[in-house]
């Protein structure tokens, strides 16, 4: 299970993705008391030889981490720029059945940039297969950071810990 680590501002560290970490790491923050602990799991202690504790769900850092403001280029990242639509029938993608389609196939000298690539459904990927002449319907371009943020924002989380609800969104 994981822990959410907040910044000192109590947002999240970062968003792309989510700032979770493991109980592991987090308990090794609170020893070398880097951090404030929020909430706590219930019913979750970890034990050694001499010493026990709760397992936190949210910690905050004591020093603020200033974010970085450049977007990492990954196929997430493209499909969430893009809404999980379809860049070429308009329709809905499931994060497992989108597929990442160069506008200029790599065949052609195309590269894997954020103004080349783009979501695309497993049945127009397919029957556009090698031909450039096809062309999404809006243009890839490198999205912001805030973008990026703002729009993953808007799609559904699962939480481990209720908690962690009121600090994203």
């Amino acid at each position: 299970m994981d822990c959410l680590l907040l910044n000192s501002d109590a947002s999240p560290v970062s968003m792309l993705p989510l700032s979770a970490i493991s109980w592991q790491d987090a308990i090794k923050y609170m020893v070398l008391d880097k951090v404030s602990v929020l909430e706590w799991h219930e019913d979750w202690i970890v034990r050694s030889a001499t010493w026990s504790t709760p397992v936190p769900a949210i910690i905050m850092l004591k020093e603020y981490y200033r974010k970085k403001g450049y977007v990492r280029f990954s196929k997430y990242n493209v499909f969430l720029r893009d809404e999980f639509k379809c860049q070429y029938c308009g329709d809905r993608v499931e994060k497992r059945e989108a597929t990442l389609d160069h506008v200029l196939p790599v065949s052609h000298g195309g590269r894997t940039t954020w103004e080349n690539c783009t979501t695309a459904c497993s049945t127009c990927n397919g029957s556009k297969g090698n031909n450039r002449k096809i062309t999404p319907k809006t243009k890839p371009y490198k999205p912001s950071y805030w973008e990026l943020v703002e729009k993953r924002k808007r799609q559904t989380f699962s939480f481990p810990h209720p908690s962690w609800a009121m600090f994203i969104g």
